[in-house]
């Protein structure tokens, strides 16, 4: 069913039914011909083609963002979801895409003609020239020539400094940081490693996995480290579960904090104190971020006050 077919039913140009289901501004149409448009529409069953539509109103409403080429974790999927919740509140559709090396796919901002593409790292300059020569009117980018998402926005050091302060607070000074072997995740791994360092010097840092974690943790034992910052639950699980198998005594001897309180941290015995990020607070700020650029009267954009919270478990305090 076409707009063709509507003109047809009613006896009327074409023009006249393209502008009335466009919504064209400046014209002469009475309000009857309108009314008579729409309802024969909806009698015909008449759907626009998205791509027409686009073209036609110079807006798609598609919202796409640009991931780099992280795993898609419980935190990163629970932002996702709330970003792409509120948006369709909005009525936009969010659409990801993740960067991947060497890719020869086609970049979804040429093929879909997004009204806003919002980057969550730093795009290259060739990246950005492409994605404005095809057309896109509005980029959100960590790019200081962009606007700006950077790394305090997104909370990434709100978390690493509430770990790193919860274990001082209970009289660890030695601490220890470790970290993903994932190349994928090698940024975030060193963005919060220095941001868990910038409130108190580490005495060691490694990045594990259930290969290495066994030796990692004997030798930081060893040389008297009392507290260890983990990147995420599943980090924390994997240096609890070789502490316990070793007959560490865990949180006298080694406390262990993790991040992104995952279903995993309150699975695991003993519970594993972490970091709850506020996903609903960030996913919506991601898409008001990409609304105020969409939308002149959308309202200024507020970071939430408290991104990360620490939830409190047995592997970082003792209990009687």
């Amino acid at each position: 069913m076409t707009a063709a077919d509507i003109a047809r039913s009613l006896g009327i140009s074409r023009a006249t039914v393209g502008y009335v289901l466009n919504n064209t501004p400046g014209q002469t149409i009475s309000e009857t011909t309108s009314q008579r448009v729409l309802e024969e529409a909806k009698r015909l069953g008449y759907r626009p083609h998205a791509a027409a539509r686009a073209l036609a109103s110079g807006r798609s409403r598609i919202v796409l963002l640009v991931l780099p080429d992280w795993p898609r974790d419980h935190s990163l999927q629970s932002h996702l979801d709330q970003a792409g919740a509120a948006l369709d509140d909005a009525g936009y559709s969010l659409v990801t895409m993740t960067q991947r090396a060497g890719s020869h796919a086609q970049p979804l901002w040429e093929t879909l003609a997004p009204d806003v593409v919002l980057a969550m790292a730093p795009l290259t300059e060739d990246e950005v020239s492409r994605i404005r020569d095809s057309g896109v009117k509005h980029l959100i980018s960590p790019d200081p020539v962009e606007h700006e998402v950077d790394e305090q926005h997104l909370g990434f050091a709100d978390g690493p400094r509430l770990q790193v302060e919860h274990l001082l607070a209970n009289g660890r000074r030695r601490l220890a940081y470790a970290g993903s072997t994932d190349p994928r995740l090698a940024d975030l791994v060193e963005m919060r490693r220095r941001s868990a360092d910038a409130v108190h010097r580490l005495m060691s840092t490694a990045n594990v996995d259930r290969a290495s974690v066994a030796d990692v943790v004997r030798g930081w034992v060893d040389a008297g480290v009392d507290g260890v910052v983990a990147y995420n639950d599943d980090v924390a699980a994997l240096v609890l579960g070789a502490a316990l198998r070793a007959g560490v005594d865990v949180p006298a001897q080694l406390a262990v904090v993790g991040h992104d309180d995952a279903p995993l941290a309150e699975l695991f015995v003993p519970g594993i104190t972490s970091i709850r990020i506020d996903t609903v607070g960030l996913g919506r700020y991601l898409a008001a971020l990409a609304l105020s650029a969409a939308e002149p009267s959308a309202s200024a954009v507020e970071r939430p006050e408290a991104v990360a919270s620490l939830v409190v478990r047995e592997t970082s305090v003792e209990t009687d």
